[in-house]
């Protein structure tokens, strides 16, 4: 049986408080160290999840961390970074600081305050971050339909594993193309999610593994209620440098 998929946007980063979107890789404010604290304590899972996927963006790190720390000190939970993850725009904040692995592992000391973590952050296992995931080009450009495709990619490759409950802490933007959920005046200039929310999904009956799709449980949307739309400035300001891309 396919895996059930607890979908998280990452906590409140230094580019979301102060609309800087040049930051290089934004770490979390202390807002967003408290939004992740609320999660944990508010997340029911953590007994039941069994692998915790993350963007290698350093606030994504962050956050699945700080949020899911009851789940990640169990020693059979992994904590994986996947590249595919990432945010869709170009600019600073959402380009990637670390170049390979052992980048990952040099930076993750940066990352954390002492005693902040459940677990030993040398757990995460950063080995597909290789080189040229962050170059913001060809499989991982800001286009459309390359955004579509690692989309796509990524919902084949959850439908075939082995796992019951699957946790994947991403980016607002990204989330809509991951799951086709398109409550949002255009995915590639805003998302309808809030900082450190929490969704799940599960995949539809006619899913394969050629050709998966995903869909909100009842109980979620109940749950969240009707969301507003929070305009991403950074990603529309990118879209108006990539030539060819449509809103």
């Amino acid at each position: 049986m396919p895996p059930t998929i607890h979908l998280i946007r990452h906590a409140q980063g230094e580019h979301n408080a102060t609309r800087n979107y040049e930051i290089r890789d934004a770490v979390l404010t202390p807002k967003g160290k408290e939004q992740c604290r609320i999660l944990k304590s508010k997340f029911s899972h953590h007994d039941d999840v069994n692998i915790i996927f993350a963007s290698p963006l350093r606030r994504t790190i962050q956050t699945a961390a700080l949020s899911l720390g009851p789940a990640l000190s169990r020693q059979d939970v992994p904590f994986v970074l996947l590249p595919s993850l990432q945010e869709v725009s170009a600019t600073g904040c959402d380009t990637g600081m670390a170049d390979s692995a052992e980048d990952v592992k040099r930076l993750l000391p940066e990352l954390f305050a002492q005693d902040e973590l459940d677990f030993d952050y040398n757990k995460i296992d950063a080995s597909a971050v290789t080189e040229g995931w962050n170059s913001k080009q060809g499989y991982w450009a800001y286009q459309k339909e390359a955004i579509s495709k690692r989309a796509a990619d990524l919902r084949n490759w959850f439908f075939q594993r082995p796992e019951e409950q699957i946790v994947v802490v991403t980016h607002g933007a990204f989330a809509h193309f991951l799951t086709e959920d398109w409550d949002v005046d255009d995915p590639m200039t805003g998302t309808a999610y809030k900082n450190c929310e929490h969704r799940e999904f599960v995949f539809t009956a006619d899913s394969t593994a050629e050709d998966a799709h995903v869909t909100e449980t009842r109980q979620s949307r109940t749950s969240r209620g009707a969301q507003e739309i929070e305009s991403d400035p950074h990603v529309l300001d990118e879209l108006k440098t990539v030539e060819g891309v449509k809103g």
